[in-house]
């Protein structure tokens, strides 16, 4: 069979929770890609060619109704790839927020303007370095560094990435169990 993906934008976060159960995921041979945005998404999914065995899940930042990433979802979902296909996300505007507060010494994730880029406000307000894309990495990777596994991360995050997992893994269980029972 074809191998499964989930692509998502939160890539670094995805290849780390991965990385922690990634034993559960290999021999189902999910893959977890870096997808880039949503604006390419329709013709990610073209180029993929989801179908039998071969099924794609997509997470996304800040899938709330009315946002560029709903209506490219809905196009995705209007594609004609049925059952082969599942886009989900979480309400969080970047990634960012779907790391406890607490793994960075925080009570709660500041507030940020919606008419402020939200990674240098968010720097801004967490008293670090806030002036360009290197601060920005820089930042990522100190808040990467510490998440352990999925319990430093939001439930609401976890359960979306459970479901995707679920989701692409669907064929090859059905599979495995065939397998077995030969």
């Amino acid at each position: 069979p074809r191998t499964p993906k989930t692509s998502t934008e939160a890539l670094s976060l995805g290849y780390k929770t991965q990385n922690k159960m990634g034993d559960d995921l290999r021999h189902v041979g999910v893959v977890v890609e870096y997808m880039g945005g949503m604006d390419d998404l329709v013709g990610i999914v073209a180029e993929f060619k989801p179908g039998p065995g071969h099924r794609l899940g997509v997470l996304v930042d800040h899938l709330v109704a009315g946002t560029k990433e709903s209506r490219v979802a809905d196009e995705v979902r209007r594609g004609g790839y049925g059952e082969y296909v599942m886009i989900t996300g979480h309400r969080f505007i970047d990634i960012w927020q779907a790391i406890k507060p607490q793994r960075i010494g925080r009570r709660e994730w500041p507030e940020v303007p919606m008419d402020e880029d939200f990674k240098l406000g968010t720097l801004k307000r967490l008293g670090l370095p806030h002036s360009t894309q290197a601060d920005v990495g820089k930042a990522w990777q100190a808040m990467l560094a510490r998440v352990r596994d999925w319990h430093d991360l939001d439930p609401r995050f976890n359960t979306e990435m459970e479901k995707l997992i679920d989701f692409v893994t669907c064929d090859h269980v059905d599979e495995l169990d065939n397998e077995e029972m030969a």
